[in-house]
């Protein structure tokens, strides 16, 4: 074979190469997308805490595996409970309960979408949170032969003796109930701390208190 001959066929091969490898990069797709992180518990709201998220892609064409957490498009399914930022900056909003996290990529012609990774806020009523669920009812019942009245601060609770009644409050709340009888007060039952005609009930459960009126 001829000198020119085999400098062609070279030339052929080492084009053949690179026009492979192009087309192979060229037609790089990404099949799928991981968030390694398991989620977590916020035990309040506010922007000032939060969680790192990363996405990681899997690519085909040829095989590799990237982070891609500036590229993709991020969501929360929720974000009244969790928002995130464009680079995967989970944080708290202004409600709680369960968020799901996920993030996407359109990679012509398929949209490629993560595993959802649960985020869940949660805390006391001091943190700004009200939990997730139904919320404590506190039941007040006023007894005895004198005439009088029971309120409440927060407001929602004002019976007369010889009554009862009803009403919802956040879980963690601090509510004061305040007795006054047209004259003579005897006793509270339910409360967490009393000082006289006060009453002060921690509410994390759904409870009933007494004011007898002698």
């Amino acid at each position: 074979m001829s000198r020119k001959w085999l400098g062609i066929l070279v030339l052929i091969a080492v084009a053949t190469l690179l026009l492979n490898a192009s087309s192979c990069g060229f037609n790089q797709h990404l099949v799928s997308i991981n968030i390694p992180e398991s989620g977590g518990t916020f035990g309040g709201v506010g922007p000032g805490i939060f969680f790192d998220f990363t996405a990681i892609g899997t690519y085909i064409h040829p095989p590799a595996t990237k982070d891609i957490t500036d590229l993709v498009t991020w969501k929360s399914d929720n974000p009244q409970v969790v928002q995130v930022s464009n680079t995967g900056v989970v944080s708290p909003n202004v409600s709680c309960g369960l968020a799901n996290i996920s993030a996407s990529f359109y990679d012509s012609p398929n949209d490629v979408i993560s595993n959802a990774v649960p985020v869940t806020v949660n805390g006391p009523a001091s943190l700004g949170c009200t939990p997730a669920g139904p919320q404590p009812i506190l039941t007040v019942t006023v007894t005895g032969t004198i005439s009088g009245n029971v309120t409440s601060s927060p407001a929602g609770i004002s019976c007369d003796t010889g009554s009862s009644c009803s009403s919802q409050f956040t879980t963690g709340q601090s509510v004061t109930l305040t007795a006054t009888p047209a004259s003579g007060f005897q006793s509270w039952q339910g409360c967490n701390t009393t000082n006289g005609a006060s009453c002060t009930v921690f509410l994390e459960n759904s409870t009933t208190v007494t004011a007898t009126f002698d």
